[in-house]
């Protein structure tokens, strides 16, 4: 988060929208607080896959890409283990 210009404050509100659009894409029906987690891990998760791939997001915008894109990749691994259960 530091090293993409985001301050702690920067990535509450940008995980909180990256939550809140995967939320709205995935059709899945959370909190503002589970939004915001889901966009932070979400980003933390997806910056770590894309860097496997040399692929590497800076700033603002590229932080919201990696917080939607990861916050999906949670809400489709959670439903898996909620349907196996």
């Amino acid at each position: 988060m530091e090293n993409a210009g985001t301050g702690w404050i920067a990535a509450i509100i940008i995980g909180g929208i990256a939550g809140w659009l995967a939320e709205m894409f995935m059709k899945s029906n959370m909190g503002v607080l589970m939004n915001i987690i889901l966009g932070i891990v979400g980003a933390i998760v997806a910056n770590a896959i894309l860097s496997l791939f040399g692929v590497v997001l800076g700033g603002w915008v590229g932080y919201l890409i990696a917080g939607f894109v990861g916050a999906c990749i949670l809400i489709a691994i959670a439903r898996m283990f909620r349907r196996t259960v």
